[in-house]
């Protein structure tokens, strides 16, 4: 059964699994992620409030010496600092957001910049009975 119209970045999110602080390296980071098995990390601040969001993609640069990801610090690479979703926001809403900002995943964050969840194009397909033409970045 499809979701209804009014379905929010609440119903599409997963929970904030795997979270690091924004002063790891890239390969900590990294290796969190391959331990895992996920394909997102949240970047969290010295509050404990997401500063962001990197993907397994983002960590991995081709051809990268080894200094750098021993000291390039995860805050200096996400690509996503804000805005975030927040969880009442429109479904329909995020799925603009991350097609119009060219994103994979976007953090779901409560009035006091806390994480509460992670959404990504698969999620939003599901609640929103949408193809991935219609949700993924063009």
């Amino acid at each position: 059964m499809p979701f209804p119209p009014h379905a929010t970045a609440a119903d599409a999110m997963l929970a904030p699994e795997l979270q690091v602080s924004d002063h790891i390296s890239i390969d900590k980071a990294l290796d969190v992620l391959c331990g895992s098995h996920n394909e997102f990390v949240l970047i969290r601040d010295d509050t404990g409030r997401c500063a962001g969001i990197v993907t397994r993609d983002q960590l991995t640069v081709p051809g990268a010496k080894p200094w750098y990801a021993e000291t390039t610090r995860v805050r200096d690479i996400a690509l996503d600092h804000s805005p975030f979703a927040r969880p009442n926001m429109p479904a329909a809403d995020v799925a603009a957001d991350i097609r119009e900002r060219s994103l994979a995943a976007l953090p779901v964050v409560d009035d006091d910049g806390f994480a509460l969840g992670i959404v990504t194009t698969t999620g939003l397909q599901t609640v929103l009975g949408t193809s991935t033409a219609t949700t993924e970045q063009p």
